[in-house]
């Protein structure tokens, strides 16, 4: 690690092959604290390549416990997170408000590291049992249309990361890594990012892979839809401005979707949106990510009809129900 060090703050770049090997050997415990946080920190100070990205996901899924999805028409609404905005769980509810119009959603999530709350810290909050059995998973999904992948659970051989990545307590190269490593290998993807860089980077890895997708960005920095600005949208056909007006919404201000404090106060606004009790700017950003995601799975229908089958679930408390039939389930 040391020569690997060296290099790195010479500003030289690593092969696929290398960064591949490198995160294999973190698995292994072959490098102390000390040395995966300096090797975590050079990617805060310098971008990374394709060919770094590849190989630290090629490592990740080849480590990773896989589940076979592959009865399903599967999809994942997952931000690389490390924003740092500080927004409530929007992906997290717009899998549920997608999952209440009938899509399979398999969300990929952690607990939060850069934020309060993680998808992991509200649903477990609120009751559903992590586990990595395919049985209770596709039973989970089969029966509501929603299961959830513990990342931790599903990547057991990067727990020598864990301590690293919170005490360091900002984003890294894992929280780009995050969405591209599902191990139920969804079908589909709306995939949020943290910057332009982030997306393009995105972009470069899947327009090789045989999936939908949709990969968005905020003008303003946030790794999703949030209806406070312009955001920018790369799918295989190209890429595309979207402005709040784009699903007849007006613009809101960013104050209007903070997330909570801890986690408590977290599960309590996630619990309100979902029984009808949310803000008007909550719904709005819930719904416009839900409908991109319903138009990513589904592109022969318009963004008009994804935007009200997004409506109808929200406001049909169909999304709440997937939570109560989903917590039920866990008994």
């Amino acid at each position: 690690m040391k020569d690997v060090l060296e290099n790195l703050y010479k500003q030289k770049y690593l092969t696929k092959e290398e960064s591949r090997n490198i995160l294999i050997q973190f698995a292994k415990g072959s490098y102390n604290l000390s040395q995966m946080a300096s090797f975590l920190t050079v990617f805060q100070m310098r971008k990374i390549t394709v060919e770094e990205m590849v190989g630290f996901r090629d490592a990740m899924l080849e480590l990773c416990v896989h589940i076979d999805f592959g009865d399903f028409n599967t999809i994942d609404l997952c931000g690389t997170g490390g924003d740092g905005k500080n927004t409530f769980n929007i992906s997290t509810l717009a899998s549920f408000v997608a999952a209440g119009a009938g899509a399979k959603v398999i969300k990929h999530g952690n607990y939060g590291v850069s934020s309060s709350c993680g998808s992991s810290n509200v649903l477990e909050h609120l009751g559903y049992k992590f586990s990595n059995d395919a049985g209770k998973l596709k039973k989970d999904l089969d029966k509501t249309g929603f299961c959830f992948l513990h990342a931790p659970l599903f990547h057991p051989a990067m727990k020598n990361v864990a301590p690293v990545r919170k005490d360091l307590g900002v984003k890294t190269f894992f929280n780009m890594l995050g969405p591209m490593v599902n191990p139920g290998n969804p079908k589909n993807q709306l995939i949020g990012v943290f910057s332009h860089e982030v997306a393009r980077l995105y972009s470069y890895i899947y327009q090789d892979l045989e999936k939908n997708y949709t990969i968005v960005h905020s003008m303003e920095g946030y790794d999703e839809i949030t209806l406070t600005g312009d955001a920018k949208a790369e799918t295989s056909k190209g890429s595309q401005l979207i402005t709040p007006e784009h699903f007849g919404f007006e613009r809101i201000h960013p104050e209007e979707i903070l997330g909570g404090e801890d986690v408590p106060s977290s599960a309590k606004i996630f619990t309100d949106i979902l029984s009808g009790n949310g803000s008007e700017a909550q719904n709005k950003v819930v719904i416009a990510n839900a409908a991109t995601a319903l138009n990513t799975l589904s592109p022969e229908k318009s963004l008009g009809e994804c935007i009200q089958i997004a409506k109808d679930s929200l406001y049909g408390k169909k999304a709440l129900q997937v939570l109560e039939q989903l917590i039920d389930l866990q008994s």
